[in-house]
């Protein structure tokens, strides 16, 4: 039995060819439907907007008033008049004030008074210091010096250290103001310092001070303040 086929037939010609062009042409295809899109048209229709113009403001249409311009000012006349003064201006006469030598008025003094009622004068510038029992015969430049040592005398003499300041052991310095008034006598006493007990006993001592002569300014008796410091130390 002889075979069918055709000796010169070779089937296995242009194969190669026939299966690149195959090949190409199925990646074309799966390509284009990769690629393939599809879009639905239904919503992208375009509708027309009715747009109210309701933002717009009418501006009402308003008349300006002229107001008419100011009327010129009258021309200046051409000619002017000159007018006479007629009336007569009467001059001020200034009359000297020096005086001559033969016009002199003769002033009366006139005494001024100097009222020291209510006037206190410190003890450094008074001109008649209040005078200490004992100082009368002292003369007036040495008893300012005379009122110290006598007023040393009399706290030496009264002092008294409270004994409740002893046993707590409070010593200090106590700073006393007292004014000797315009009859002698000691008045508003004021203490000042460390502890109560120690003004009070300060306030004892310059209260036995006696009656003094008031001190003097410009003859007139005055009030004269006076300060001195007291101090309490324990031995």
């Amino acid at each position: 039995m002889q075979p069918k086929k055709n000796e010169k037939a070779d089937l296995s010609k242009n194969s190669s060819l026939y299966f690149i062009i195959g090949l190409s042409s199925v990646l074309f295809i799966s390509w284009q439907a990769i690629e393939w899109k599809t879009y639905d048209r239904s919503g992208y229709g375009y509708e027309a907007l009715n747009v109210e113009d309701d933002d717009d403001e009418e501006i009402p249409i308003t008349e300006q008033i002229k107001v008419p311009p100011p009327p010129p000012p009258p021309p200046a006349p051409e000619v002017i008049e000159v007018v006479e003064d007629e009336e007569e201006v009467e001059e001020t006469v200034i009359e000297s004030t020096e005086t001559d030598q033969e016009e002199i008025v003769e002033v009366e003094e006139v005494e001024i008074e100097d009222d020291f009622e209510d006037v206190d004068v410190p003890f450094a510038v008074i001109e008649d210091v209040p005078i200490f029992p004992g100082c009368e015969r002292v003369s007036k430049s040495k008893r300012r010096e005379c009122f110290q040592e006598q007023i040393n005398k009399h706290i030496r003499k009264n002092f008294r250290y409270p004994e409740i300041a002893q046993e707590m052991g409070i010593q200090g310095r106590v700073y006393v103001n007292f004014i000797i008034s315009k009859d002698g006598s000691i008045k508003n006493i004021r203490m000042r310092g460390p502890d109560k007990n120690l003004e009070k006993e300060a306030a004892r001592i310059i209260g036995k001070l006696p009656n003094m002569t008031p001190g003097k300014q410009r003859g007139r008796p005055v009030r004269v303040p006076f300060s001195i410091p007291i101090t309490f130390r324990l031995q």
